[in-house]
């Protein structure tokens, strides 16, 4: 496993992200070293979707206002419904997003999260994968969709589900891995 102790993460999240999205790779990214924060339109706590019911709350340790891409090395968007469709109405949230891919760093999205990537403009003629329900707004973007576990296309790296969280911890760890610092 590469060490990550030089690299720096953020987690865009609000209420209703899926726990299991977020807690999984966060753990994974500490354990190999890496600085992981949580980034979110408001301070505080926010509070996580497990499966099927609210889950654990999780401290913010930044505020999307006091967060600047220029800090992290990698963006990671969790899924949930609730959490990327709250975010894309957020003008702050996809300027971050946005942020992350003009300045050519990694992003990576699983299950709802790469919503995000569309109302970015960001998955025009690239393949992605994603939860299936919204595969037709990624096809709609521009974006070819396929069913695989994760799939990397340049900067961006897509997962469809919590049962991929293995492969997409070991596709962001590696990624990280390799990035300039």
């Amino acid at each position: 496993m590469p060490d990550l102790s030089s690299r720096t993460v953020a987690f865009l999240a609000t209420d209703g992200f899926e726990e299991s999205e977020l807690a999984k790779p966060r753990k994974a990214l500490d354990d190999a070293g890496a600085t992981t924060h949580i980034v979110s339109p408001k301070s505080g706590s926010i509070k996580a979707w497990a499966s099927t019911d609210w889950g654990d709350s999780y401290d913010v340790d930044k505020t999307l206002a006091n967060a600047d891409a220029s800090d992290y090395d990698m963006l990671v968007l969790p899924g949930g419904q609730i959490n990327p469709d709250k975010l894309r109405l957020e003008k702050e949230a996809v300027a971050f997003v946005k942020a992350f891919a003009n300045a050519g760093k990694p992003v990576a999205a699983i299950c709802h999260g790469p919503w995000l990537l569309v109302e970015a403009d960001l998955v025009r003629g690239k393949r992605v994968t994603s939860f299936a329900s919204i595969q037709t707004d990624l096809k709609n973007a521009g974006a070819q969709w396929v069913d695989e576990e994760v799939v990397e296309d340049g900067q961006f790296i897509t997962s469809r589900k919590p049962d991929d969280i293995p492969a997409f911890n070991k596709a962001i760890i590696s990624r990280l891995g390799t990035t300039a610092g």
